[in-house]
């Protein structure tokens, strides 16, 4: 991406998202959008699901978007970006429509996990399947925050919500949460990625290649949340690196190569790969948010937590293998 090589050049791009918005102090997710729309081309025209994002950017008759932007139930925000693009593609063909001067348009969903992990996940395989050129971007804050904090399939093992509460008996969420960008990937679509708002350049140089392939691509970016997960709002970037440093949410990119699905680890993730002693355990990520307090107090839960190490241990060392480095 030549017009984007410093963090100095990211900030003179001008911004699409517009301060004014109802976010909460410290939420990731304003942050994921301003940075990915920077990655865009020219034309571009959002499509987003019910949401936080949608709700707290929107408030009636307010807008802080600079760009198109249409609002979709949660379960269809895919099927809507798939009919944009359709008709992106008419146009062209007939040389006739308001978007048919353009050379292209760049369609892009932002969606959370409720609309993405469950209940938008039948829209979003249709449209993979059916090979529409467009960017789905989940901003994953890991439960249904905007409608109370309901766990969700991207919720983490023993994390407290207010439909898995944390008691003596059961201990917060009893699934593990739904590995959705490899689930993604196994469609065989030109490009998935990972990323998280600590590496804003890799957040930008990703979005930027997903909306460059042609077909689907898909980027997971994880979004804290400091409502949901109970931290101060100044920690944001702190434990959305502290994921990535524990490898509870490594970055990587996959793409869909002579017929089969090419995983490669990103810069923060390849130097834990290289150096396996800058990997931190995963108490560190988890001892900051409130919704794993239960883990720590009244009595710390090692069981427990060395499930959780156990998990993300075995997580990272799949993705290691799948990107050759054992």
């Amino acid at each position: 991406m030549s017009e984007i090589r410093t963090l100095k050049d990211l900030a003179q791009k001008p911004d699409l998202l517009m301060s004014g918005h109802r976010l909460c102090a410290g939420c990731a997710a304003g942050t994921i959008v301003r940075l990915a729309l920077k990655a865009t081309r020219g034309p571009t025209i959002i499509a987003n699901a019910t949401g936080c994002l949608e709700v707290a950017t929107t408030i009636f008759p307010y807008s802080s978007w600079k760009v198109p932007w249409i609002h979709n139930a949660f379960e269809n925000v895919a099927a809507t970006a798939s009919g944009i693009e359709a008709a992106f593609r008419a146009m062209k063909r007939i040389n006739k429509g308001p978007l048919a001067k353009y050379e292209h348009v760049d369609v892009i969903a932002f969606a959370g996990d409720g609309g993405t992990y469950d209940i938008g996940f039948q829209a979003l395989s249709g449209a993979f399947e059916r090979g529409h050129d467009f960017l789905y971007i989940l901003y994953d804050n890991e439960a249904y925050m905007n409608t109370g904090i309901q766990r969700s399939g991207g919720t983490p093992r023993c994390a407290w919500t207010t439909t898995s509460p944390a008691g003596s008996v059961i201990p917060g969420k009893r699934e593990w949460k739904k590995p959705i960008a490899r689930i993604a990937a196994e469609h065989e679509i030109p490009y998935v990625a990972t990323a998280s708002p600590a590496y804003p350049m890799d957040l930008v140089r990703k979005v930027r290649k997903g909306l460059e392939v042609e077909g689907p691509a898909f980027i997971h970016v994880l979004s804290p949340c400091t409502r949901g997960w109970r931290y101060p709002p100044e920690k944001t970037i702190k434990i959305a690196k502290l994921a990535v440093e524990t490898c509870f949410f490594p970055l990587w990119e996959a793409e869909f190569k002579d017929g089969e699905v090419v995983y490669t680890l990103s810069a923060p993730s390849e130097r834990i790969a290289r150096k396996p002693e800058l990997k931190k355990p995963v108490e560190e990520y988890l001892k900051l948010q409130g919704r794993f307090s239960h883990l720590f107090r009244p009595k710390k839960r090692e069981d427990l937590i060395n499930e959780i190490q156990q998990w993300v241990d075995r997580e990272w060392k799949l993705i290691l293998k799948r990107c050759g480095k054992l």
